[in-house]
């Protein structure tokens, strides 16, 4: 097979050195990595040049769902696409795992791996405490079946391009900046093609690095508006998105009540009632958070 890894980024050129420099680890290399920056200064090209690794760019406009298409729309002839977060760290197996999965399970169209641990819920994790992670990593659920799961996670998913291309399916770009639940979009959209599951012989550690984040108040909007547009366009259920909109509501106003950490509680309930109040005018729409 031939694999292309991308990974979008932006804000975060240190965080995005250190990711690529860790992918000179993998036992089986990817062909072409393809990096999208946001802004050119967000991607160190002299630094990627040095690993001696087949490291691309790729120009968009900013916005994840735009740098991703642009990836896809240059990954030419590639079998599987795999797209990591900048701040996502594999396992040295990961492409290796990738490729023999796909190979001996045909019906597979998207999968997603274990992630060991995940920053993103917490302070976030440094690069040190994510490769001790995968080093004390004993891999003991390696060998299990890839399970069904409803979409795979934003920060490392494989899709077979084949699928793509049947489905003619692009991240949906109506959905800026972020572009938050638009891995669950694109995952949805593709479930006609094959399945999508969850295979813990693919592995990893989510670093969760809090620069190159949106604001609390764009985020906050985000979870109520993109969950209901994606109900709008038919591409998730109205329970779905009612489950996830009243979680994250219920974790705003707790963590409003006690401020303080990495997550801007307050913005983000700002936002929730913002998103509300053009819910109730008739103009609510993610690229709303582009006027704040």
């Amino acid at each position: 097979m031939r694999i292309v890894v991308g990974i979008a980024t932006t804000g975060r050129r240190a965080m995005l050195s250190h990711t690529l420099a860790h992918l000179a680890r993998q036992t089986r290399r990817a062909d072409s990595i393809l990096v999208c920056p946001a802004r050119p200064d967000d991607f160190d090209e002299a630094a990627a040049a040095a690993l001696n690794l087949p490291i691309g760019s790729v120009s968009s406009q900013p916005g994840s769902c735009h740098q991703r298409n642009a990836i896809i729309d240059r990954a030419g002839d590639a079998d599987l696409i795999v797209f990591f977060d900048d701040d996502f760290l594999p396992s040295d197996t990961f492409l290796a795992a990738s490729e023999h999965l796909f190979t001996s399970q045909p019906d597979i169209a998207v999968a997603t791996g274990r992630v060991l641990a995940d920053g993103a819920h917490g302070s976030g994790l440094t690069i040190e405490e994510g490769r001790d992670i995968l080093a004390n990593d004993t891999a003991a659920d390696a060998g299990a079946s890839p399970t069904p799961t409803y979409n795979a996670y934003g920060c490392n998913m494989v899709f077979r391009m084949a699928a793509i291309a049947q489905g003619a399916v692009r991240f949906d770009e109506a959905l800026p900046l972020y572009g938050w639940q638009e891995d669950v979009d694109f995952c949805r959209r593709l479930a006609p093609q094959g399945r999508i599951v969850l295979s813990s012989s693919l592995r990893g550690v989510h670093l969760g690095t809090k620069n190159g984040r949106t604001s609390g108040l764009r985020f906050g909007y985000s979870q109520i508006a993109n969950p209901i547009y994606l109900v709008g366009k038919g591409s998730v259920s109205h329970r779905w998105a009612l489950r996830l909109m009243a979680r994250n509501m219920a974790a705003n106003m707790a963590g409003s009540l006690r401020p303080g950490g990495m997550v801007d509680r307050r913005g983000r309930l700002r936002g929730n009632v913002l998103a509300f109040r053009d819910l109730l005018l008739r103009r609510l729409s993610p690229g709303r958070i582009l006027d704040f």
